[in-house]
């Protein structure tokens, strides 16, 4: 991890279906450097996963519900609508765009023509922390 986080070639995400936590900062997010970083829009970018966030966030209120299975599952729905949606991630700035599946080759192809000339001029550094 600590040598892709310090690559300087460019370096593009496309999340199609999941990212959820520390797994996701570390698959190349722009938390991580990334460059670009598109999202699919089922994609879904949280802490974790809707189904298990619903049962520790809500627990109470499904349990006193008339019908527990019904307000888990309203539940769970709101939960991906509120926070694991891409569209609340690029909202946030952590995902460039959203895009359809299909323009996802043209895309891909436009953001490495465009880092292309890519450069990063760093510090020369003394130190890093990974040890020799």
């Amino acid at each position: 991890m600590y040598a892709f986080s310090e690559a300087t070639v460019p370096k593009i995400n496309i999340i199609v279906r999941k990212a959820y936590g520390g797994a996701y900062i570390a698959m190349n997010s722009k938390h991580l450097g990334a460059d670009m970083v598109f999202a699919w829009p089922n994609a879904e970018i949280a802490v974790m996963g809707a189904d298990g966030a619903a049962n520790i966030i809500f627990r109470k209120e499904i349990a006193n519900a008339e019908d527990p299975v019904s307000a888990r599952n309203q539940k769970i729905e709101e939960y991906r609508n509120k926070f694991s949606s891409p569209y609340v991630a690029a909202a946030r700035g952590y995902v460039d765009d959203v895009i359809e599946p299909s323009t996802t080759r043209v895309r891909l192809i436009n953001a490495l023509e465009m880092l292309a000339s890519k450069r990063e001029n760093r510090p020369s550094k003394k130190h890093g922390n990974i040890p020799l």
